[in-house]
């Protein structure tokens, strides 16, 4: 036989493309339109309605950037098209290959009920199946004008990120609005044609299968009529039927489906229209469920539901009648689908409380499994918070991006550093807005890695961020892909079905141990610092304002706990860790109004606290202690002057003038407190820090290092950091001035001045304080760089094997050596409070109060020692998405810790972050609670969430180790009980047997524990 693979590949093509398509709509007539621009922010429903409206031209220009026209469409379905299937067809004039973020659209009826949504491939209303003819069609249409960011492929910067910059010329043309037939035979011909050219041509040359496909379709293309594609689609179907309808084989491979649509909170958009984004998308997916039984859509994300629930009650109303009819799978039981690596311990709890309740309360339902596809990397302590949280699956594919090596598993047991494992899956598919087409089914069978073991794989199929969701294409698409030889067998069913047969036909699925890291995207943990420094400042003033809110609760008559603001506070924080907001990856617009809400949430949080506070009563200045660790340090009082004092863990004391043993030294370019001594040199680095506990030098090197490097990645600014940017760089070594400017007993300070660059200042005071040995280095920058990162470098002379980063309820150790692929990707990692190198016997801490990304490395210097470095990355400057990002001042503070071992990096980890609170107040009651034993720590106090007044403590194991301690009240104790993050019980807790009351707790490594007690009568 001869070979006419590409006549006939080329025939179907053209035919199918030219002819075919075209004839989907068989016939058409125009809306009359009319057009109103809204001013400023959108609009309601009836203010829309009231407003003026002027007539509209199709291929018309519309829409300014950001924002809102509203089109009032009038037409009549003709006589002649009764028993037909009539559907609106409207296109705004979508642009580029990608149907997320542009034009998007939300149709209503003249009452105010939402129909559906216009997207780029989703351009039909439904209006009348069959038609009886004469029907009017009145729509009023809310269209946004969204720029489409992703335009210029990223290869410049744009002013279209905030609508203070973006102009007001109109980004789209109006293409068509018409009633149209839908011709249902050449629509399922059109169908049936893709589902089998996509296959043959990913069939190999060799397959039989593939040159039947072929011959059927040259067959096909012999039995159109050109000249009336209508007439002759039914016979040309019939051909196609026997290739159709041949079943898949029985090993083939199972791919679940589940109807998706990736929403991103905020990103290339702003919070605003992500809740007009949900309804749009929302609207599509109930009245697709509404012509596909079998259809079934997993949405994450509470906060879309509640915003939903909102401002769209018709909508809202839609998905609860879904999720009762089984077709809406409620999933990811958080509050947003926050950032894999930055948020705090207690807040990936309080992610995964809010998202789980809101659930149970609105829909009955307690989902299973944690959903994050598109996080940049994940946590260790993932596996143990989301079983706490009762989940029983994990699933993400974000790690398909990884630069250096391909991840090895696709299904397999998720092991966390307490060595709590989870059931997780990773679809090999590679995409999370799956249409499945050939290119995908082909590529999630070759990918899987787990054959042999497994048979079955994930695929959230539908269009994202705007796109509108799953099509009913992509449901035709699934049936015609259920049972078809040469392609995997599809199945569309909910994720928990899905994972419970996965892991019944593979339990012992392979173990990965550790946090997933994503080779890529290792930027996030430091682009636009400021947003990142709002959500820490914000994690700890929650922290605060729950202690002293709970202390006040006990012991304050007439004081009542404030459920509802810290809830919505809460909830504030938790929308602003979402995935692309708390990494730094969104337009200017989403990072100008989080700094704003982070500022307004200080404000309220600090009067919480002080409200609590002022409860308790006034008597004379105390000091408040939050921190879960005892403190004995210097602090500056109102007025300036340092005051040493000693506290307990989460109590108070009076502010007393205490005496540390030995005062502080300075003079010249040296800061003695007797435990350090800390030379600085004329260029502004330190030159020595000597132990004087240990009589031994902690630096190899010249210490604070400032260096400033070239930073382009390749391609996703805000993202990336890529491993060339090492080689282009300044040492920031000529200061303006270097001076002493305390000189108190208590405190010394070095003041170091610095200019640089393109006019960006650096003013650094090195402070040393009476009993501490820990140097702070407070830094208050005004930068006005492009495409630079500036990092902080400490050379310390110890032979790392490997460096320890504060994560969530513990900390994970890498290797500070580069032999593996997988080594060597981590050139920058994220890490919380601190990060600790050491050998036996020593070792250094270097700590922070706002930043994330770091990197070590090590060296072995010309005399035999070893020289391990740390580097935090203080500050970023990307131009894209926003061409302004973290431009101006930044003000925090890092620290050295010599002589630090890991306990010792946990509590001054908690000090710096945790600053004493100076206020007027009376003798303040015991602690609510204490802990006797070491290396448990205490990282949330509070009332349960229920108003029942139990007081809820949240442990956890923080060295790495088994704990055993015993917790006491500060007030009488009734019962206690284990519970789950959800404050559910579990099982009782051991009450201490030395009749106080107090509870026993013992702990594995890294073990969270969640304490719910009952107070005695005598308590409030």
């Amino acid at each position: 036989m001869h070979d006419e693979r590409r006549r006939i590949e080329e025939r179907v093509e053209r035919v199918h493309d030219q002819r075919i398509k075209p004839a989907i709509y068989a016939a058409t007539v125009p809306f009359e339109v009319e057009a109103w621009q809204a001013p400023g922010e959108p609009v309601s429903f009836e203010e829309a309605a009231a407003a003026p409206y002027e007539p509209f031209v199709m291929d018309t220009p519309w829409g300014p950037p950001w924002g809102t026209t509203w089109f009032r469409m009038r037409g009549q379905v003709p006589a002649e098209w009764a028993g037909k299937r009539v559907e609106a067809v409207i296109d705004l004039g979508f642009v580029g290959d990608w149907p997320g973020n542009q034009a998007e659209a939300l149709v209503h009826l003249t009452d105010g009920t939402p129909l559906k949504a216009v997207n780029p491939l989703n351009q039909y209303v439904a209006i009348a199946n069959p038609a009886t003819g004469g029907e009017t069609v009145d729509y009023l249409v809310e269209a946004a004008s969204n720029p489409d960011i992703l335009a210029n492929n990223f290869a410049a910067p744009t002013p279209m990120g905030d609508v203070l910059t973006a102009g007001d010329r109109p980004l789209y043309t109006f293409r068509r609005a018409d009633l149209a037939v839908l011709d249902e035979q050449v629509w399922h011909l059109d169908l049936d044609l893709q589902v089998l050219r996509e296959l043959m041509v990913h069939l190999g040359e060799h397959e039989p299968r593939r040159h039947e496909i072929m011959h059927a379709l040259d067959r096909a293309m012999d039995a159109l009529d050109l000249d009336d594609i209508s007439g002759s689609a039914a016979a040309v179907r019939e051909v196609l039927a026997p290739v159709l309808a041949r079943p898949a084989h029985a090993s083939a491979h199972t791919i679940s489906g589940v109807g998706h649509a990736h929403i991103d909170s905020a990103w290339l958009w702003p919070i605003r229209e992500t809740k007009r984004k949900t309804s749009r998308t929302f609207s599509n997916v109930t009245s697709l469920a509404d012509e596909y039984d079998d259809f079934i859509f997993a949405c994450s994300q509470a906060q879309q539901y509640e915003w939903v629930r909102d401002n769209y009650p018709h909508v809202w109303a839609r998905i609860q009648d879904s999720v009762k009819k089984g077709q809406w799978a409620p999933v990811g039981g958080m509050w947003v689908e926050a950032d894999g690596n930055l948020p705090g311990g207690e807040a990936i709890a309080r992610q995964l409380i809010h998202g789980k309740r809101f659930f149970i309360e609105h829909f009955g339902v307690e989902t299973k499994g944690v959903w994050l596809p598109d996080s940049f990397g994940y946590t260790a302590a993932y596996p143990q918070l989301a079983k706490l949280a009762g989940n029983e699956w994990f699933l993400t594919q974000k790690i398909s991006w990884n630069q250096t090596n391909k991840f090895p598993h696709h299904t397999f047991w998720w092991e966390g550093i307490d060595g709590t494992r989870i059931f997780t899956h990773f679809p090999p598919v590679d995409t999370y807005n799956a249409r499945f087409s050939g290119e995908e089914m082909d590529r999630a069978v070759r990918n899987y890695s787990e054959k042999g073991g497994g048979t079955r794989s994930l695929a959230p199929f539908g269009w994202g961020d705007g796109g509108g969701g799953p099509t009913r294409e992509i449901m035709e698409r699934a049936r015609r892909l259920k049972d078809l030889e040469g392609s995997p067998k599809v199945v569309v069913e909910h994720p928990d079905a899905f994972f419970a047969k996965a892991r019944e036909e593979y339990p012992d699925a392979p173990v990965w141990n550790g946090e997933l890291y994503l080779e890529l995207h290792r930027a996030t943990y430091t682009s636009q610092a400021r947003t990142k420094q709002g959500n820490r400042r914000s994690e700890h003033l929650l922290r605060e304002a729950e202690l002293w809110a709970t202390t006040a609760a006990l012991h304050a008559p007439g004081y009542s706990y404030p459920y509802e603001k810290l809830d919505r506070l809460w909830k504030t924080v938790l929308l602003h860790q979402f995935h692309d907001i708390l990494p730094g990856s969104s337009i200017a617009w989403v990072h100008r109004e989080a700094e704003a809400e982070y500022a307004r949430v200080a404000q309220e949080l600090q009067a919480l606290t002080a409200e609590a506070i002022a409860a308790l009563g006034a008597g004379g200045p105390r000091v408040f202690n939050t921190s879960p660790c005892d403190r004995a340090e210097v602090i500056r009082t109102a007025d300036g002057t340092p005051a040493y004092v000693e506290v307990p863990a989460s109590g108070s004391a009076p502010l007393t003038d205490a005496e540390p043993a030995q005062p502080v030294k300075a003079e010249e370019r040296v800061l003695d407190n007797g435990l350090v001594r800390v030379e600085v040199a004329e260029d502004g680095t330190l030159s020595s820090v000597y132990d004087l506990r240990s009589n031994r030098e902690v630096l190899a090197g010249q210490g604070n290092l400032l260096r400033l490097h070239t930073d382009l990645p390749n391609y996703w600014d805000a993202w990336d950091i890529d491993k060339h940017y090492k080689n282009r760089y300044t040492d920031l070594l000529t200061p303006d001035s270097v001076e002493v400017v305390s000189q108190d007993p208590l405190l010394g300070a070095i003041r170091v001045t610095r200019s640089f660059g393109k006019g960006s200042t650096i003013t650094q005071t090195i402070t040393v304080r009476a009993g501490s040995p820990r140097i702070d280095f407070e830094t208050d920058i005004d930068w006005h760089e492009a495409e630079k990162i500036l990092k902080a470098g400490f050379p310390v002379d110890i032979r790392a094997p490997h460096s320890s980063a504060e994560i969530q309820f513990g900390h994970v150790q890498r290797p500070t050596h580069t032999n593996t692929s997988w080594e060597a990707a981590r050139f920058e990692v994220a890490g919380h409070r601190w990060v600790h190198i050491g050998e036996p016997g020593y070792g250094v801490a270097v700590i922070n109060d706002s930043t994330y990304g770091h990197d070590v490395s090590r060296t072995v210097r010309e005399d035999g020692g070893t020289t391990t470095t740390v580097r935090l990355s203080l500050v970023r400057a990307p131009r894209i998405p926003d061409p302004e990002a973290d431009q101006g001042r930044h003000r925090f503070v890092y620290s050295l810790l010599p002589g630090a071992d890991i306990e010792d990096a946990v509590a001054e980890g908690y000090a710096l972050n945790l600053p004493l609170r100076v206020a007027d107040a009376s003798g303040a009651p015991e602690p609510v609670v204490s802990m006797d034993g070491e290396g448990v720590t205490v990282e949330a106090v509070k009332l349960a969430d229920d108003e029942s007044g139990d007081v809820v403590v949240r442990l956890y194991e923080s060295r790495g180790g088994r704990a055993h301690g015993v917790l006491r009240t500060g007030f009488p104790l009734a019962g206690a009980q284990v519970t789950d993050l959800l404050e559910r019980p579990l099982q009782d807790a051991d009450l201490d047997g030395d009749g106080d009351g107090a509870v026993a707790v013992s702990l594995r490594p890294f073990q969270v524990l969640t304490l719910r007690l009952r107070r005695g009568a005598t308590g409030r």
